[in-house]
């Protein structure tokens, strides 16, 4: 398995990317569900260019031993609109296994079916392992590359850590 390393402007430019796909396809939903928390920035970032309302929806696969499929939803979506959208576009970062972007569509049927019409989904990457395609994407991966993206050095640093660097980076800006 090959690395795939993503740089922050890379990361902006494959939302823009993805926005635009969206657009050309003239398909019009009126919310976003976003999953958390990969898809918090590309659904952040969607929300803000299309100015429709964004839900999100936190996810959780257990590690450890357990099955990448162990998958537990929140309760409920957050979201700020009275009622769910009727034509949603449910966006991720990636789809690697698939699984959680498989099992999220009856998740908010079931939840939330009465309100809905439509759902598509978007994601910046598309691998080769997925078990579900989804609607819109940036970038198709067929060998399944492992992605660095720009915001994994912060799954490995602490409080103290950060506020060690930032202290570090202040006083050499006052040297």
């Amino acid at each position: 398995m090959s690395d795939l390393h993503v740089t922050w402007t890379e990361y902006h430019q494959k939302i823009e990317q993805l926005a635009a796909q969206i657009y050309q396809s003239k398909w019009e939903f009126n919310q976003i569900v976003c999953l958390a928390k990969g898809g918090l920035r590309v659904g952040d970032v969607i929300a803000r260019i299309y100015d429709l309302p964004l839900a999100i929806l936190a996810t959780s696969s257990y590690r450890g031993g357990k099955s990448r499929s162990s998958l537990v939803f929140s309760r409920d979506l957050t979201m700020t609109t009275p009622n769910l959208g009727s034509h949603i576009l449910l966006v991720d970062d990636l789809v690697d296994s698939g699984v959680t972007l498989q099992k999220t569509i009856p998740w908010l049927d079931r939840n939330y079916g009465f309100y809905i019409e439509e759902i598509r989904t978007a994601v910046l990457w598309y691998k080769d392992c997925s078990v579900i395609k989804p609607d819109y994407y940036v970038d198709y991966l067929p060998d399944n590359p492992w992605i660095h993206q720009p915001f994994e050095r912060y799954e490995q640093m602490s409080p103290a850590d950060l506020s060690a660097v930032v202290g570090a980076e202040n006083r050499k800006e006052r040297s």
